[in-house]
């Protein structure tokens, strides 16, 4: 996909992938590899991916922390009161610089 011809092949076919995925959406047809390698292809061309909901529930269920994008540095929340603090971060990331 980052060689120049197979990427202009494919950004010059994206209109007509969209659309033949959509009509096959509200036919009820299933297209499991069109839709996959559509999907693959949005996140391969994305900066940045709403990845969110998966660290959330990393750090829910593990207390694995998330990085934001507006501050420095992994967090973690204490997403219920039976969550148990997960200590200092400083102390469970040294050495992962």
């Amino acid at each position: 996909m980052v060689d120049p011809l197979i990427a202009a092949e494919l950004n010059s076919c994206i209109d007509s992938w969209r659309t033949v995925v959509i009509a096959c959406a509200n036919h009820g047809i299933p297209c499991p590899a069109l839709d996959g390698s559509l999907n693959y292809f949005d996140a391969y061309r994305t900066a940045s991916l709403p990845a969110n909901l998966t660290q959330a529930q990393r750090d829910f269920f593990g207390g694995h922390t998330y990085e934001r994008i507006d501050m420095e540095g992994p967090h973690h929340s204490a997403w219920t009161d039976s969550h148990k603090d997960i200590g200092n971060i400083n102390e469970r990331t040294k050495g992962e610089k």
